[in-house]
């Protein structure tokens, strides 16, 4: 007999995402970011099981952004958890996170993601696994729509950048919930993800339901097939642009002003990104007003971009200067 549905299909997203991970089949360690929530507690279960037989070993690891009251306690005992679980070798790490400016969401992101490249740089990890499933895709998108942030933020999130892989994207919270129960392990629920000061919290409680409601079954699984679709669009641009900023005169205003506008402000943007602002605050407003050096020039001074850049034109190009 067979494990339960919700678990086989868990495990079998595991081994489909690491099928692609070549460093896996020397033996170079997987790494597995785990909140001690449902989904990344069923993923790193079957990331676990699926290491049985293969060269690799699996480390787990918490991050404890210190934002809510037992935190610490909580971080113990995922710690606790990810030992009993099997793994080769558990990580736990508390951080200091600074929500001004981009606020507390976006600082504890950008604070865990640079403790997990350290960690992976550490273990010299073929891969970091990172819990995301279909819902959160979902809500992803929706919230792109809402703040009007462009094709950017409305395809979601991708499947893999660098070593990092997010196995669970095609599926649903309740099945990791399922394959949680079913393996008798006991999750946390984020107080945060029910707060309805987070924007998350109230598209995950109240906007989606209502959708579901109004217009049917199936919502979620369509925002997600409409990110998947849209995101490769969106590679294939970025491609492009990537390939046109290798010329050193990418950014002279003849240039910019003969590509089309797609991309053009994908140009810009990389070229924004390359000076140092900050890819997570970097809004599509941010690029329409490069994009206006170019389009729109009546002798503006210069764009101030986050990350203490600025973009401005000088002598017919349009160049960036660090601020600090």
């Amino acid at each position: 007999m067979g494990p339960p549905p919700a678990v086989a299909a868990v495990r079998l997203a595991v081994r489909r995402a690491l099928a692609d991970a070549p460093a896996v089949d020397v033996g170079a360690p997987v790494l597995v970011a785990c909140s001690g929530g449902a989904d990344s507690l069923a993923l790193l279960a079957a990331t676990v099981f699926e290491a049985r037989d293969r060269p690799w070993q699996v480390v787990g690891v918490t991050v404890d952004h210190g934002l809510q009251e037992g935190s610490q306690a909580q971080a113990a005992r995922v710690v606790e958890q990810m030992a009993e679980l099997g793994v080769a070798e558990t990580v736990g790490i508390r951080v200091r996170v600074d929500g001004e400016g981009s606020g507390p969401e976006a600082a504890a992101r950008e604070a865990r993601y640079a403790v997990l490249d350290q960690v992976a740089e550490r273990f010299a990890a073929a891969a970091v696994l990172l819990g995301h499933t279909l819902d959160d895709q979902a809500e992803t998108v929706l919230m792109g729509l809402a703040r009007g942030s462009g094709g950017r933020s409305i395809a979601g999130m991708r499947r893999g950048f660098g070593r990092y892989l997010r196995p669970l994207l095609d599926l649903r919270r309740s099945d990791t919930e399922a394959a949680c129960a079913a393996q008798g392990l006991e999750f946390w629920r984020d107080p945060h993800n029910t707060d309805p000061r987070f924007l998350r919290a109230r598209v995950r409680h109240d906007v989606l339901p209502v959708l579901e409601r109004e217009l049917g079954p199936g919502v979620a699984e369509t925002l997600a097939r409409t990110a998947d679709s849209l995101r490769t669009d969106m590679e294939a641009l970025d491609e492009i642009a990537a390939s046109a900023l290798a010329d050193p005169d990418a950014l002279a205003v003849a240039v910019l002003a003969a590509q089309p506008a797609a991309v053009r402000r994908r140009v810009l943007r990389l070229a924004a990104l390359r000076a140092g602002a900050l890819d997570a605050e970097l809004f599509s407003g941010h690029v329409l007003a490069l994009d206006a050096l170019v389009t729109g020039w009546h002798g503006q001074k210069w764009i101030d971009l986050p990350g203490h850049v600025r973009g401005l034109r000088r002598q017919d190009a349009v160049v960036f200067e660090r601020t600090d």
